[in-house]
């Protein structure tokens, strides 16, 4: 990730906060703010397939998210001094979690579409739909992924020995 030309190139960067059963992120994000970008973390809202991409102030600011129920840290919904990246200046890159993916670029999420409504909405941004890349273990990759006319595919994803 970090060798990647768009990570380099990247300033506003949008990436999720790992499960236990997803690649882990932590270590991108200390190194997001280690290079001076920016991050942003997703927050979701519940019983819908809204979701927003809110700004961390530091790698410490996730001590202060709260945790949902479905045990993923995020930004509490009366948080609403964070910088939502579609208000602001879009985003350069969107690293994305799946339970699986195929070599076409689809992706198989949890099934709420969170991701791709929140594409469909950076479309609308001037910036832009922004780079997205999937990151995954190689034992997700699959011959084919079903996929509906909804789905977005990712522009790549980053597995080892891909």
């Amino acid at each position: 990730v970090f060798d990647h030309p768009k990570y380099q190139e990247s300033k506003r960067i949008a990436i999720f906060l790992s499960m236990p059963d997803e690649v882990q992120t932590e270590e991108i994000i200390k190194d997001i703010f280690k290079q001076g970008k920016e991050c942003f973390i997703p927050r979701y809202k519940p019983q819908s397939n809204h979701m927003d991409m809110l700004k961390l102030s530091s790698a410490e600011d996730m001590s202060s998210l709260a945790l949902t129920s479905w045990n993923i840290l995020q930004p509490s919904d009366d948080d609403t001094a964070r910088e939502e990246a579609l208000a602001g200046g879009g985003l350069d890159l969107i690293f994305m979690p799946g339970l699986g993916f195929d070599k076409k670029g689809n992706r198989l999420g949890r099934g709420k579409g969170y991701y791709d409504t929140y594409l469909e909405r950076c479309m609308k941004h001037p910036r832009g739909k922004p780079y997205t890349i999937a990151l995954a273990f190689r034992e997700q990759i699959c011959e084919s992924v079903p996929v509906t006319e909804n789905d977005v595919p990712v522009d790549e994803i980053l597995y080892e020995d891909c």
